[in-house]
C-alpha cells in the first residue's frame, strides 16, 4: 500500500459532528497537524469525507 501524509488545513469549527469525528479518527485535530498513514480503502473514504478540510500528499 502507498503511504500518504494528511495535513489539516482548515478548522472544524461550525462543521457537522460526523466531520469532526472523522478528523479525530484520522489523528488530526489542530490546524497544520500532519499524520502519515497507509492508503487503505477506509482511509481513502475518510479523506473524501473531509477533503475540504485536509490536504493529501503521496510519499
Amino acid at each position: 500500500m502507498a503511504k500518504v501524509r494528511i495535513s489539516q488545513i482548515r478548522s472544524t469549527i461550525k462543521r457537522p459532528e460526523n466531520q469532526k469525528r472523522t478528523i479525530k479518527a484520522l489523528g488530526l485535530g489542530k490546524i497544520n497537524r500532519s499524520v502519515e498513514v497507509e492508503l487503505t480503502p477506509q482511509i481513502n473514504g475518510m479523506i473524501n469525507k473531509v477533503s475540504h478540510l485536509v490536504s493529501v500528499t503521496e510519499l
